[in-house]
């Protein structure tokens, strides 16, 4: 069993509120994700029909991720409005915010008629509420992440913050386990009829037990002891940029390949295995069901691994292996023959596991990146611009450069780039300071009663 470690000036925890932000954390995020992972899969499968018809299937395809790509574009802006308010109006007020945004955008998808109804303004009402999604995803990582690496020992930072790392493969899980579940229960006309709708009207229910919680919260110390000493930042952006800029920029680099792997592994996936592979749309989901199922367990035990060894070194050599699996994988399924679905199933876990080695630590070695006072600021926008050169573009690249050359190289190729990036961002970034936290809310404290004496 880990021990705490005392440090002096630093209170340890009440156990029943950590754990409460934990849980607020990670189902806070699962729900968010669930919401952003129905939209991902349903683009993948039906949106192309049904909102962007077209002669060209290809042609459809490429314009349902391009509203995919929107909700990653819309996240800077998230991050930038939600980033700002969370170091200077508090997290918690801004994760409740974040969650009724994205709940009410993808309740409304549910209810959006398609183009065969209202002609050219269902994608462009589809568009807008994918852009208002990304926004809401924008401003909610960087919170999630503080609230238990904020509330707990940060010598098992990589454990508590990946609490938040937890959401999107769990998000996942249920988004493409009521997605399969439909499929078996619903011939394909019900399905593209009205059997999509269910999985995006579900989230109601899911955003009202997320909000339950997450009003049940109270605030960091950290973030209470800025407001007790009056310290906080009036332009926490400026700041982010002319004082951290390497560490935002580490940031950025860092995020891009587990990005682009992800996409590759639970959304780009769908359309291989089904247009290329000529296996099932049921087939093609349970592969991504299964790897997102033990992604759910893997992520924290990568979160707590990088506590006990050196994160930035597990970081580093998962971005490696990112870089080199898609080489192996492709060739692999390819020539599989009568076993192409096992192999399929066993190329998406291996390369979801190499994703949550370096995802699970992630929301720790980017909060750390940044001092205390601009943590969630500076988090927010790394998440946000990595989002953007990463995980937006990285389904329409997929298919057009299959769709262009008709080879998986260009494919591994385009992955192994985005790996090289992250390996530069992990080597530009800090190691983790435990001492940080404890003497920022010394310093605070120090000050407040200075002040205090001298009234």
């Amino acid at each position: 069993m880990t021990r705490t470690t005392h440090r002096p000036g630093q209170q340890d925890p009440d156990p029943s509120t950590l754990h409460r932000a934990f849980v607020a954390s990670l189902t806070g995020t699962a729900l968010e994700w669930y919401d952003f992972a129905v939209y991902s899969a349903t683009a993948a499968l039906v949106f192309g029909r049904l909102f962007f018809p077209s002669a060209n299937p290809l042609t459809s395809t490429l314009l349902a991720f391009s509203t995919y790509a929107v909700g990653y574009i819309s996240r800077p802006l998230g991050g930038f409005v939600f980033g700002r308010l969370g170091d200077v109006i508090g997290r918690k007020k801004v994760l409740v915010t974040t969650l009724v945004l994205i709940g009410t955008a993808t309740l409304l998808i549910g209810l959006l008629p398609t183009y065969s109804a209202i002609g050219p303004a269902a994608p462009v009402v589809l568009v807008l509420l994918r852009f208002a999604q990304g926004v809401g995803v924008g401003g909610e990582w960087g919170g999630a992440v503080l609230l238990t690496s904020e509330f707990g020992d940060t010598r098992r930072r990589g454990f508590w913050a990946s609490a938040a790392q937890v959401g999107p493969p769990v998000g996942n899980l249920m988004a493409n386990g009521v997605l399969a579940g439909l499929g078996v229960m619903l011939s394909e006309s019900q399905f593209l009829a009205w059997g999509w709708r269910v999985a995006f009207l579900l989230s109601g229910v899911l955003v009202a037990f997320g909000l339950w919680i997450r009003l049940k919260l109270e605030e960091t110390p950290v973030f209470k002891a800025m407001e007790a000493a009056h310290s906080r930042p009036e332009a926490p952006i400026r700041e982010v940029f002319t004082t951290q800029p390497r560490a935002l920029v580490a940031s950025i680099l860092s995020r891009i390949a587990p990005d682009v792997l992800y996409a590759m592994f639970t959304v780009f996936v769908l359309t291989y295995a089904t247009d290329h592979l000529g296996m099932s749309r049921g087939s093609a989901l349970t592969t991504v069901l299964i790897g997102s199922g033990l992604q759910v367990f893997l992520m924290p035990l990568a979160g707590a691994l990088s506590d006990r060894v050196n994160r930035r070194k597990l970081y580093l050599g998962a971005a490696v292996a990112a870089g080199i699996w898609p080489f192996i994988f492709f060739p692999m399924v390819a020539a599989a023959g009568h076993g192409r679905w096992f192999m399929l199933a066993l190329g998406v876990i291996v390369g979801l596991v190499i994703h949550a080695l370096m995802y699970g630590p992630q929301a720790a070695f980017i909060a750390e990146q940044f001092s205390p006072r601009l943590r969630y600021t500076g988090s927010s926008l790394a998440y946000t611009l990595a989002g953007v050169v990463g995980g937006a573009i990285a389904p329409l690249l997929f298919t057009a450069l299959l769709g262009t050359f008709h080879t998986w190289q260009p494919l591994a190729a385009y992955i192994a780039v985005t790996a090289a990036l992250t390996v530069a961002g992990v080597l530009l970034g800090r190691d983790a300071d435990h001492a940080e936290d404890a003497e920022f809310t010394r310093s605070l404290a120090r000050a407040e009663a200075q002040t205090v004496a001298t009234r």
